[in-house]
């Protein structure tokens, strides 16, 4: 936690410092960013490139040994690497050739030879690759085939969204396009409002009569209260 909000019970007064005899001298105070620095001149190293040593190499004589360097270090790795893919080659080719062999063919007499052995696989890697590219091409084919269709019943099915949307909200063409045998036959009733059965909707009613002038008729059967009664309990 800071101790920078602590108030200052003893400030620093004049001539208590180190040094300081004088009551009446200010105090001083220096920060370690004011004290001198750099005191040193640093000078250019043997490694530097100084300009004596600039001078005296031989810039092109050190590129030409740095590319010719490089140059058999690639070379280097580059035989290294045709060296091991050949011998990989060819420990693979003749593993699966001396497997295929049936036991039942071999003869101590007849010795295999190299040539037809090479042709005997070339020619059933020629046909298997050939066979390979045929499925994969009639793959393509119908993976393209398949994707074509499903193209063609989304737009269909859109199509047909859009135009039921378009009949169904013109009343007018979904009247028109509709056959008089169909038995679902297209009403033009008013629906009904939204505060139809609302409670205090008719707040209001009677009002006007409440507005009209009272008369007193000195006759019970033609007083105001006589035909409300009639009409609301006998009509």
């Amino acid at each position: 936690m800071t101790t920078a909000a602590r108030p200052t019970f003893e400030p620093a007064r004049g001539g208590r410092g180190k040094g300081e005899g004088d009551l009446s001298a200010l105090s001083k105070q220096y920060s370690s960013r004011d004290l001198p620095g750099h005191t040193k001149i640093k000078y250019r190293q043997a490694t530097q490139d100084a300009p004596e040593e600039v001078r005296t190499r031989d810039f092109r004589r050190e590129l030409e040994e740095r590319e010719r360097v490089a140059a058999k270090t690639r070379e280097r790795g580059a035989r290294e690497h045709t060296t091991s893919s050949s011998s990989s080659s060819s420990s693979s080719s003749k593993r699966p050739r001396l497997d295929q062999i049936p036991a039942a063919n071999l003869d101590a007499d007849d010795p295999l030879t190299d040539d037809e052995d090479d042709s005997d696989s070339d020619s059933d890697s020629d046909d298997d690759t050939a066979a390979l590219l045929a499925e994969l091409d009639k793959i393509k084919k119908e993976r393209a085939e398949e994707q074509e269709r499903k193209e063609r019943e989304q737009k269909a099915e859109e199509e047909r969204i859009r135009m039921e949307n378009i009949l169904s909200g013109n009343p007018l063409l979904n009247l028109a396009g509709q056959q008089p045998n169909t038995p679902s036959q297209t009403s033009f009733t008013v629906k009904r409002r939204w505060d139809d059965d609302v409670v205090f909707k008719n707040c209001a009613k009677g009002m006007e009569e409440l507005r009209k002038e009272k008369r007193f008729i000195n006759d019970t059967l033609r007083s105001e209260f006589h035909k409300k009664f009639m009409e609301k309990y006998v009509k």
